[in-house]
């Protein structure tokens, strides 16, 4: 039997916090943004696939831009999630690079649109967009920090990524990850040459690697 949104909200009661009605709504968001992009939704598409009211919209968001920002910097949370996780420390420098880009590539696959939205439709935002984009290269690049100045990195002769190469190497993928979304490529299309870019950038120097 349908339950109309009112209803929903009267049953499901969230927590102190919000969080029932608030992922609900974040997740709402993203659907609406596979379906028309994030410029076209607005809070009552939210709301209507979120099964909830304009209040609790508003007790959970100031606006549409905040749920926005609160997806993507969930979004970025989650990816470098994965690719930490996918990362075995002990397998080969190589190996290593392959896992994080397979896991990279995989963390987009599942949600494209939200990826192009964060690269074409943020910096739309102006202003309020910079912070979170500069929290979110600061992750990614201290992800990376991380990955990169392992014991195991350091057997192979792999220095720890410079902030500067990191930022070069990010704004590829990124860049390379939009091309193909807005070219209706495949991802995975694209996980070789993204490997083969890491490689080489991060990859041992002759004066570096054991003898």
């Amino acid at each position: 039997m349908a339950t109309n949104p009112q209803s929903v909200d009267q049953v499901q009661p969230a927590d102190a916090g919000g969080s029932v009605f608030r992922v609900r709504l974040l997740d709402a968001l993203a659907t609406s943004i596979e379906v028309r992009g994030y410029r076209a939704s607005t809070i009552a598409d939210i709301v209507g696939i979120a099964r909830t009211s304009r209040r609790t919209f508003y007790q959970e968001f100031s606006g549409k831009e905040d749920c926005f920002i609160e997806l993507l910097r969930r979004a970025n949370t989650s990816m470098i999630d994965e690719i930490v996780a996918a990362v075995d420390p002990d397998a080969g420098w190589a190996s290593q690079i392959r896992q994080a880009i397979g896991a990279y590539v995989k963390s987009i696959e599942m949600d494209p649109a939200i990826t192009l939205s964060w690269i074409r439709e943020l910096p739309a935002l102006g202003t309020s967009a910079r912070p979170v984009q500069r929290h979110a290269m600061e992750e990614l690049i201290r992800t990376l920090v991380m990955l990169t100045s392992t014991p195991q990195m350091r057997t192979a002769g792999v220095e720890t990524v410079s902030r500067s190469m990191a930022t070069l190497l990010l704004g590829g993928l990124r860049e390379l990850t939009a091309v193909a979304v807005e070219d209706g490529r495949p991802i995975d299309s694209m996980t070789e040459t993204m490997v083969e870019a890491c490689i080489a950038l991060l990859g041992p120097r002759p004066d570096n690697h054991p003898a």
